[in-house]
């Protein structure tokens, strides 16, 4: 698989199979993710894999906290969205959400299968993986990208190898619980989760693909 392949495959996989995936496969893929651009070498990134017990002490962990915080501790490390989000990007987080319900046809009005599929981001999907991503709270924006590069670096190797992975901001909401379980230090920031895993073939939700704006909406082009 090429490089241009592997970006036209990847998506966010919302669908596991029970098939486990060893420490040696993501060792490799880690290795190959960590020669992702970082100004500096600085390689700020920080990642906790849990699976099995560890993962599921990292589950059970935040559906406890649910209970009281049913969305999201009161003190979070960062925003995920920017408040209020405004067009384009409103529009574009509007139709993602309504590209992923349509394709398991839970229409707007079930208000409870929504919540019941929000909820199986807290389980990594069923994703026998999980990757935790955090950076160290000295590290500045120019880290911040290093991270992203790092994290789409570790996608694209998963897609290339075969595997279904979701990026998951969501876990962020938990912060203190997630770092707790899953022996995060207090001076790193938790950035995202990522459930990794071989992707379910026959679950609907695996067919979405959403869309992307054309180039000429975020690109300008001069002395061509």
């Amino acid at each position: 698989m090429t490089v241009r392949e592997a970006l036209a495959a990847r998506i966010s996989t919302r669908a596991y199979l029970g098939t486990p995936v060893s420490e040696a496969q993501l060792r490799e893929l880690l290795n190959l993710a960590a020669r992702a651009p970082s100004g500096g070498n600085l390689q700020p990134w920080q990642v906790n894999v849990v699976s099995g017990t560890a993962r599921q002490r990292v589950i059970d962990a935040v559906k406890m906290v649910q209970t009281e915080h049913p969305f999201g501790e009161p003190e979070l490390e960062y925003q995920i969205y920017p408040k209020p989000i405004i067009d384009p990007w409103r529009a574009r987080r509007f139709a993602c959400g309504e590209a992923v319900y349509a394709s398991m046809d839970i229409p707007r009005e079930d208000k409870m299968a929504r919540l019941t599929h929000v909820a199986r981001n807290f389980e990594f999907f069923g994703a026998p993986v999980g990757l935790f991503v955090s950076i160290h709270k000295d590290m500045q924006p120019g880290q911040w990208s290093d991270l992203g590069m790092f994290i789409q670096s570790f996608l694209l190797a998963a897609t290339e190898a075969g595997l279904g992975s979701c990026a998951q901001e969501a876990w962020s909401i938990y912060p203190k619980t997630v770092k707790t379980a899953a022996g995060i230090a207090d001076d790193f920031t938790l950035f995202c989760g990522i459930a990794l895993g071989h992707a379910d073939p026959d679950a609907p939700v695996n067919a979405t693909r959403t869309e992307r704006a054309d180039v000429d909406e975020f690109a300008s082009f001069a002395g061509f």
